[in-house]
């Protein structure tokens, strides 16, 4: 460390610290100011995003029992839409999510991403955060993150016996017992609660107006690009979905919204009115100025509540991120304050810091390379879509080849139709979940959208990656070839187990 000069324009906070560390001894305090300026540059730490099993046996055994305990209650696509178990469950753990303010997203496609770009500026300006994000890509624990981190296995644990007994009274006292969403969005609200957090960034499951998570006052209401998925229990149509997901928009709130369909956004502006809410629309408001690839993701211009900020790196492909990045921005310059009692704009290098330590696993993620594998959670036509483009965008490859694992409930053909100008040959298979796609029934939908001589069957996951990697290597000449795996979070969760990265 002694060897390393600071750069001439970090003199002075370099210099500004050592000054202030008076009573340290002079070589310490040169040393702890050396530190905390390259932590500047760096940006606020990451931690691990998405963590393995515990390496203590006894850890592990005890979160493998939670979540076999959690395992025997209504999963996430069983619902009874209503707010009063957890209103009940809030109510005996003393309201937990009322002890901090909260940032509220809902939409279609881009509220975990949308949230972790929120989590990184906040915490770049030295708030403490909690982030409530679903489904998990590997770990039950990466639903709930306190300071840009997932918390451990022992402080999941621990937040779970917590409120156990709660959770079996109001069991008891309910017609239906709380399902496994409610009670995980029960120990984050009280996880926050006891960390504390200064702010908390919370995902909905589904929907909005009777989502579990939909019992905080979210003083900023965010709602990314509404499309049609779960149709089944939202809607058949934007403007449908938007009615149940303008529910997360409080009294007097702030609403970031992305781009709409135009029924969509007339829902979400009618609400709005309704509960004197302040509107901010993306391309009016706020919006992506300009963007360019960049090695290993992309270059922008956004243009803020505020004002314009230039030259932001985000380590994230595609323009849908770049979109995403806007809203995130804008939110925070919300929940600041700016654009209604402030006019000017955040510290732009605290923001290019935070924006350039993002990260969003299997999200358009390269986890091998010779031939290039991606990771993307694309699960419904509008996510397809946009993974399409942006993975033609920024690899270019020669021949590309499809790993396609998709849930039953969902638009199966919707998107394979998406994916089916860009690849070349396409596998399909299933993931561990009962709700995956019976492997036949994928094939035969996959064969009616891309021909029978472009689909390859493989039930196991791990067979289809392989077949999938050679594919992209048989030929010399498509050394430019690559292998996307997507369909599900948990296909893609699954996937980056077997190759190493996690």
């Amino acid at each position: 460390m002694s060897d390393q000069q600071p750069e001439p324009d970090q003199y002075d906070e370099f210099d500004e610290i050592v000054d202030n560390e008076t009573d340290r001894d002079p070589d310490l305090a040169v040393i702890e100011a050396g530190s905390r300026t390259l932590r500047t540059q760096a940006g606020p730490p990451r931690g691990d995003q998405v963590p393995t099993r515990p390496a203590d046996p006894e850890v592990d055994k005890a979160l493998r029992e939670v979540e076999a305990d959690l395992a025997t209650r209504w999963g996430e696509t069983k619902l009874e839409p209503s707010v009063a178990r957890i209103s009940a469950l809030m109510d005996v753990l003393g309201e937990p999510q009322r002890a901090y303010p909260s940032i509220h997203i809902t939409g279609t496609n881009g509220k975990t991403s949308t949230a972790r770009m929120i989590e990184a500026l906040l915490g770049a300006f030295e708030l403490r955060t909690g982030r409530y994000t679903s489904p998990h890509v590997q770990s039950i624990t990466e639903r709930i993150s306190l300071d840009g981190a997932p918390i451990t296995a022992e402080r999941f644990i621990e937040t779970y016996n917590d409120i156990k007994p709660y959770v079996e009274m109001i069991d008891q006292s309910q017609d239906f017992r709380l399902s496994f969403f409610e009670v995980l969005t029960g120990m984050a609200y009280a996880a926050f609660a006891d960390a504390p957090v200064d702010v908390a960034v919370v995902e909905v499951g589904m929907g909005g107006s009777w989502d579990a998570t939909n019992v905080i006052d979210g003083s900023v209401a965010v709602i990314t690009p509404i499309d049609l998925d779960h149709t089944d229990r939202l809607g058949g149509t934007p403007a449908e979905i938007a009615v149940e997901k303008a529910g997360v928009i409080k009294q007097g709130a702030t609403v970031i919204l992305a781009q709409q369909p135009v029924d969509a956004a007339q829902v979400m502006l009618k609400k709005a009115v309704e509960v004197d809410a302040t509107v901010a629309r993306e391309g009016m408001e706020f919006g992506v100025v300009s963007r360019e690839v960049a090695v290993g993701g992309q270059l922008l211009t956004l243009r803020g509540l505020g004002g314009e900020y230039e030259e932001i790196f985000l380590p994230l492909y595609g323009a849908h991120q770049a979109h995403n990045a806007a809203v995130a921005l804008s939110a925070v310059e919300a929940f600041f304050g700016i654009g209604a009692q402030h006019a000017r704009t955040l510290d732009v290098d605290t923001v290019r810091s935070a924006f350039a330590s993002v990260v969003s696993p299997g999200r358009l993620e390269v986890v091998r390379r010779s031939p290039t594998v991606v990771l993307d959670a694309a699960h419904n036509p509008a996510g397809a879509r946009a993974a399409a483009e942006a993975v033609t965008e920024v690899f270019g490859f020669s021949r590309l080849i499809g790993v396609v694992g998709a849930s039953g409930d969902k638009d199966v053909k919707g998107v394979l139709e998406a994916f089916e100008p860009v690849f070349t040959e396409v596998v399909v298979t299933r993931n561990s979940s009962d709700r995956s796609m019976d492997v036949d029934e994928l094939a035969a939908v996959a064969v009616e959208v891309f021909g029978d001589d472009r689909v390859v069957v493989e039930p196991r996951l791990d067979d289809a990656l392989e077949a999938a990697i050679t594919l992209a290597e048989e030929e010399a000449e498509y050394s430019g070839a690559g292998v996307l795996v997507t369909g599900s979070v948990i296909t893609v969760g699954e996937a980056r187990l077997l190759l190493g990265r996690g």
